[in-house]
């Protein structure tokens, strides 16, 4: 028997539930197929799940207190929600901050005694600490940095690109360790941190330039050894966090260096130049000792209420990630307003979950419904499996739990329902996706 979950294009409710039996000896089953081997595993999974901004949590406030607990049960309870259990976070401040701040503004403290997280105990670490409650375990927390604070750069400024100062390489560097302190001391453990979000991008908002050989030579010298030295060797480094496109060769430069990646845990990437899902194949074949993480996704330009393309373009994402050896799937924004906001450079965006604030009102888009697709069924420890359709318009990925049982996830982006035949441990089950549709199947152990 599986249970089978649906969510589709005019349906009014997501993730629908019901029931599918075995074909019967000699009946007719659909020519198409979709055959799944458990018995061939690949990688494990960490978990799922979307990225705690300074957005988020003042949007997250200014809703009523029975609307601040929907938002985290949806997202973060493991029986009646997503079960969210692999987040990120932003050290200072990001386009998705009310301003500009840093965790240590005082020009030239290369010894950081003004190092604080006040501004992170307003909202960010109120949501945080809530979520924690709910999911009834510590999530794992990836730190991300837009901007070192303006003093330590060549452009003086947090936005606008720049470089890190080498002469405040170091003190950059004890910035994580004080960040991972901090945190810890207000029960958020953190699991790892990136070097720069996207490290190639001039933005009008909080960002940074390193080379490749500048983010290498960073971990190698500073970041990897502050850490080690603060008995933090547990925490992971991620490195990249950019886009597909320039993957392989930015982790390449670093991977090829032996004292910098004997610090590295793997590579982050993000969505917004095109697919390249082949270039997340391509290291983790040149390097399969090294993890793959998608940090970032979402939805440009402003909050696409309503528009089906949202679900579609996660789930295509996440399925391609997945089949080409990807651990981790973080997505951006939890929650952001009615506007895509609040951004304090205008920089609007759509989250799966929107909230209207005037009038107190959660707006649940499609996208939340397809990231649940796979995160409520696709557990952490999970082994990806063998599986594969015989129809191209039928996109899938499959995984087996710790718990024994398979989680199927099926996509049909096309305009007409997809008839076929799931194949597992030599038992036929007669199945249909209909057009833009999702579906989840899940077989007990």
């Amino acid at each position: 028997m599986l249970r089978q979950y649906l969510t589709a294009l005019g349906w009014v409710d997501y993730l629908a539930s019901s029931t599918l039996h075995p074909l019967a000896t000699g009946a007719e089953a659909p020519p198409a197929s979709l055959y799944l081997n458990p018995a061939k595993t690949f990688q494990t999974l960490e978990g799922f799940g979307g990225a705690f901004t300074e957005a988020a949590a003042v949007t997250w406030q200014r809703l009523s207190p029975a609307h601040q607990a929907e938002v985290l049960q949806a997202y973060f309870d493991p029986a009646r929600g997503h079960g969210y259990t692999f987040c990120r976070v932003h050290m200072n401040s990001c386009d998705f901050a009310l301003g500009n701040y840093a965790h240590a503004d005082d020009a030239g403290d290369v010894d950081l005694h003004s190092f604080n997280i006040d501004r992170d105990r307003q909202a960010l670490l109120p949501m945080i600490q809530a979520a924690h409650k709910v999911a009834g375990r510590k999530l794992q927390l990836l730190v991300s940095p837009w901007s070192p604070p303006a003093w330590m750069k060549s452009n003086g400024t947090m936005n606008h690109g720049g470089h890190l100062l080498p002469q405040y390489r170091d003190a950059w560097a004890r910035c994580y360790v004080k960040f991972i302190q901090a945190y810890a001391a207000e029960g958020v453990p953190v699991w790892g941190v990136s070097v720069q979000n996207e490290p190639e991008a001039v933005q009008r908002w909080d960002s940074c330039i390193y080379t490749a050989e500048e983010e290498r030579d960073f971990v190698r010298d500073h970041l990897g050894p502050a850490l080690h030295a603060a008995g933090l060797g547990h925490i992971k480094i991620v490195v990249w966090d950019h886009n597909r496109d320039r993957l392989v060769e930015r982790a390449d430069v670093v991977y090829n260096d032996p004292e910098a990646a004997k610090y590295v845990w793997g590579a982050g990437f993000h969505w917004y130049c095109g697919d390249h899902f082949g270039h997340v194949q391509l290291l983790h074949d040149a390097w399969p000792d090294k993890q793959l993480l998608f940090t970032e996704g979402c939805q440009e330009g402003g909050p696409h209420l309503g528009e089906w393309e949202l679900g579609e373009r996660y789930a295509r994402s996440m399925i391609q990630d997945l089949n080409h050896w990807t651990v981790g799937w973080i997505d951006w924004n939890l929650l952001l307003d009615h506007t895509g906001g609040p951004n304090h450079v205008g920089n609007l965006c759509s989250a799966p979950v929107m909230a209207d604030v005037r009038s107190d009102r959660l707006l649940y888009q499609n996208s939340f419904a397809y990231l649940g697709h796979f995160a409520r069924f696709i557990r952490p420890g999970a082994r990806r499996i063998l599986c594969a359709a015989t129809l191209e318009v039928l996109e899938c990925t499959a995984f087996v739990n710790t718990d024994g049982s398979l989680a199927v996830v099926t996509l049909n982006r096309s305009e007409a329902a997809v008839d076929f035949t799931l194949r597992v441990d030599g038992v036929q089950y007669a199945a249909t996706v209909p057009a833009r549709a999702i579906a989840t199947y899940v077989k007990s152990a």
